[in-house]
């Protein structure tokens, strides 16, 4: 599989009300074609029913509405990159993306990076123009199965 660019196309999901940052790297293949964060069968839906007390959303507005209700902003650390496939160790020229307009309206919340590509990104490209340190948190990703998600709602419950 060659590399393409990738252009992130869908907005950062904040309000005013938002009181934490989680970040990914950039949209998978899957997310790409639903044009939304995580749509690749994963954990980070069903891990965020859990720790906001709610079933697991299905559409784009039941998953945005369900976030916002419990103050939780949701972007990724890259706008555009070379990427293979879906593979985060893959990235390459990266462009990050401006958090200004997220921490104009909320203020300086916490960051949470979802897995450690995205928490290394953050690190290089975005904590030198926010300086808020992002707290690295299992990744969600299918690539990544060290842990059951019993075990990530315990270490997400943890830090978040």
């Amino acid at each position: 599989m060659e590399p393409i660019t990738v252009q992130h196309t869908f907005p950062p999901i904040f309000d005013k009300n938002s009181r934490l940052l989680i970040l990914g790297t950039v949209p998978s293949v899957k997310s790409r074609e639903n044009d939304f964060y995580y749509g690749h069968p994963n954990r980070f839906w069903k891990l965020m029913a859990i720790l906001c007390g709610e079933e697991t959303p299905v559409t784009k507005k039941e998953k945005t509405e369900m976030l916002l209700r419990h103050g939780i902003a949701l972007y990724d650390v890259v706008e555009k990159c070379t990427i293979v496939g879906s593979s985060d160790r893959s990235i390459k020229d990266v462009v990050p993306v401006d958090l200004a307009p997220i921490l104009e309206q909320t203020g300086n919340i916490p960051i949470f990076a979802n897995g450690a590509t995205a928490e290394k990104l953050y690190r290089k490209y975005l904590f030198p123009k926010t300086g808020i340190s992002a707290v690295k948190l299992p990744s969600t990703s299918p690539a990544w199965k060290g842990r059951g998600i019993s075990e990530k709602v315990i270490q997400y419950r943890e830090s978040v």
